[in-house]
């Protein structure tokens, strides 16, 4: 029997986040954010920057080396859904150093959603996106 998904839904990676790492477009912003979550615990950066909107996607991503992720948690999400062009998506991310919380921009493009940037609340830890 397979591990649930690092993002948190309780079923395999490759039946959540595994098809949108593996390159099909996320139906939701939620799904999208879900999968650069698992990218950040598994460490792809290329999934990472491929999922950034070009008019803020930077030239390379630095992952932190020892960043072990623990847990994420939905806190609130707009708009977003399969035919909504924006949506934002508000979530806690556990890491082994502290927590990061985060409202994430999304839009759709061609079909296509991507990150655009995101809001730290500002007692939050932690560098990544």
């Amino acid at each position: 029997m397979s591990a649930n998904c690092p993002c948190g839904r309780t079923r395999p990676e490759q039946a959540c986040c595994g098809p949108v790492l593996g390159g099909r477009p996320a139906a939701t912003a939620e799904d999208l954010m879900r999968s650069r979550y698992t990218a950040f615990v598994r460490g792809d950066s290329a999934h990472l920057l491929a999922s950034w909107h070009p008019s803020t996607r930077p030239r390379r991503l630095r992952l932190e080396p020892g960043s072990v992720w623990t847990g994420l948690e939905i806190v609130a999400r707009s708009g977003g859904a399969m035919f909504d062009a924006e949506g934002v998506v508000e979530f806690r991310a556990q890491r082994h150093d502290g927590t990061l919380h985060e409202r994430s921009r999304f839009v759709r493009e061609d079909g296509r959603w991507f990150y655009v940037d995101g809001e730290l609340d500002p007692g939050s830890g932690g560098s990544g996106r």
